[in-house]
């Protein structure tokens, strides 16, 4: 039997030698407005104006298309430095087909900064689909993100470490129904960890999981996303552990209870640590990753923003002062993704 690896753009490394981890970060990506949500003529400018202190609080409320917009490998590799300094070690990029994924930048970022990167794999929401994706088969979408995690994206021999994030709407939009399952077919043939982007309700976390189970995926290789701004009830979260997968409170940073994409009441990071005790006290202990979901311009230190090491520099004596021992944040920031992102040996 072969030993576990993780799947870095650099290479395959052990899980040992991942360190900190963040499992659902972007550094480069295009979130842009798709068409569908483009603003009107007379908003275009602010859309597209340069941060500034005076417009800050505006564009971090509304995510401008300028916020949106991610391509400075400079930037990354600086803003990274901060993470190193802090004690990180790996950044899962969970950008997905459509969102301006880019292997060869995510590689020099990874070489110049020497933080180990994992890139994902497969296809964002129906509104970032690529054209092409309606007119695909299943099996075609599922021979590409094979592909992706075994030879490399696009003839770059930089290789995907996980299948995701897979974005999902609710109600669920068949397009998206067939990526699911396509990206389910490609986790069985790869073993590669599965990580859902759920729609924004709450029904839509265990609809997603029932998908999964019909196409045979093992749980336990399943990382469901945002949980803390899809379900707001202690109750719920462990409903989303207590089926095998991880789940997943991405938005550490996130302290505004505003959400500019849905008409909900986000926690702040106080509130997700409480929901991680509880977790923690129901036995789903080694379920659980964190993280920060960095996409905008505003999330970076540059732009006035938290940046990649808030978590190891706010959270874990947030999380200490809230009972949780070293030895368990050890556990939930280096032990678990470790786990769930390593292919089976």
């Amino acid at each position: 039997m072969t030993q576990p690896i993780v799947r870095t753009v650099l290479g395959d490394v052990d899980p040992s030698a991942l360190g900190h981890t963040q499992p659902h970060e972007h550094l480069l990506i295009d979130l842009s407005r798709p068409k569908t949500t483009r603003r009107p003529v007379a908003d275009r400018a602010l859309d597209n104006a340069p941060i500034t202190l005076e417009n800050h609080y505006r564009v971090r409320r509304h995510h401008t298309s300028e916020d949106l917009r991610l391509f400075d490998v400079d930037v990354a590799v600086d803003e990274l430095a901060r993470y190193t300094a802090s004690g990180g070690g790996t950044i899962v990029d969970a950008t997905s087909i459509g969102l301006g994924r880019d292997p060869r930048g995510l590689a020099e970022i990874s070489r110049r900064s020497g933080v180990h990167v994992v890139m994902g794999a497969g296809f964002y929401f129906r509104d970032y689909h690529p054209a092409d994706v309606a007119a695909r088969t299943r099996e075609e979408l599922t021979a590409e993100i094979v592909a992706d995690v075994r030879t490399g994206v696009d003839g770059t021999g930089i290789k995907s470490g996980l299948i995701g994030e897979i974005g999902l709407s609710h109600p669920l939009h068949p397009d998206e129904d067939k990526v699911l399952r396509a990206a389910c077919a490609a986790q069985r043939e790869t073993g590669a960890a599965l990580m859902i982007h759920p729609g924004r309700d709450p029904l839509s976390p265990l609809a997603a999981l029932r998908i999964v189970a019909e196409e045979g995926v093992d749980p336990s290789r399943v990382i469901m996303s945002h949980v803390e701004r899809t379900v707001f009830s202690a109750a719920e979260m462990r409903a989303i552990a207590e089926t095998g997968c991880y789940a997943e409170f991405d938005l550490f940073g996130q302290e505004s209870s505003y959400y500019a994409l849905a008409p909900i009441d986000m926690p702040n990071d106080a509130t997700r640590v409480d929901y991680i005790v509880d977790l923690i006290a129901h036995g789903h202990a080694e379920q659980i990753l964190i993280s920060q979901d960095i996409c905008h311009k505003t999330n970076m230190t540059r732009y006035g923003g938290e940046g990649f090491a808030h978590i190891l520099d706010h959270v874990l004596p947030l999380m200490r002062r809230k009972g949780i021992d070293d030895a368990m944040i050890a556990a939930i920031t280096v032990h678990n993704p470790a786990r769930a992102l390593a292919f089976p040996g």
